[in-house]
């Protein structure tokens, strides 16, 4: 019996999808990377039967080897493999720290983060860096690439990606390819926009810089926001 045919509450996957990712047992989850179980047992119940012969604990199911794995009707040695690799995985991922997340607490410090990707344009575009709290970097990507004097910047893009990253705080920055660090007209409108925007849905603009290959200009510093 393949998941598909279990009863809707009962596949593992579509429930994983649901409900996410601590809703599932143990069992669930084991089944997920089976995919399947044998003729007399669902993947669920496959499952179960091997965490009984652990007593639960997923460090013993982790030195079974492929040749006990495969004992278990319904799993042949890719199965055993897939379940030996992810078990892997998670122990590769409880030795390793937890990478510290860059804090851009200034300008210069987000103007030395862009700098890569906006000193040496030709053409306009649009970054947004996207923080928590503490100013700490969760995200980062480019919005729009336009031509030589602009590039339109979607709000809603905008704000959907910072919600999507629970951002408390976002950067903007673009790069004037003239050279000129002045802002125009439309550079301080879509910044009054961003600001206003951000009040709604208490996501905080926090600054906007304007670029060229060896400077910036910053909304923030010049007290423009």
């Amino acid at each position: 019996m393949s998941i598909k045919h279990l009863a809707e509450d009962d596949r593992p996957r579509e429930k994983f999808r649901m409900k996410g990712k601590n809703a599932l047992s143990d069992a669930e989850l084991l089944a997920i990377i089976m995919g399947s179980g044998n003729r007399e047992e669902s993947a669920v119940d496959l499952a179960r039967k091997i965490l009984k012969s652990v007593g639960e604990n997923w460090h013993d199911l982790s030195r079974l080897t492929i040749a006990d794995l495969v004992k278990f009707k319904g799993v042949g040695e890719a199965k055993a493999i897939s379940i030996s690799a992810a078990l892997e995985i998670g122990r590769r991922r409880a030795a390793q720290e937890v990478p510290e997340r860059k804090q851009i607490a200034s300008s210069i410090a987000a103007f030395e983060f862009f700098r890569p990707y906006l000193g040496d344009l030709q053409t306009e575009e649009f970054w947004a860096l996207f923080v928590n709290q503490n100013n700490k970097v969760l995200h980062f990507c480019q919005l729009t690439s336009g031509g030589i004097n602009y590039s339109v910047v979607d709000v809603r893009i905008l704000f959907k990606t910072a919600l999507e990253h629970f951002a408390t705080g976002i950067f903007i920055a673009h790069n004037h390819p003239s050279g000129n660090l002045k802002p125009s007209e439309e550079d301080r409108r879509i910044t009054k926009q961003v600001t206003e925007a951000g009040k709604l849905l208490n996501v905080t603009l926090i600054d906007h810089l304007i670029f060229n290959q060896n400077s910036y200009f910053s909304f923030s510093d010049e007290a423009m926001l």
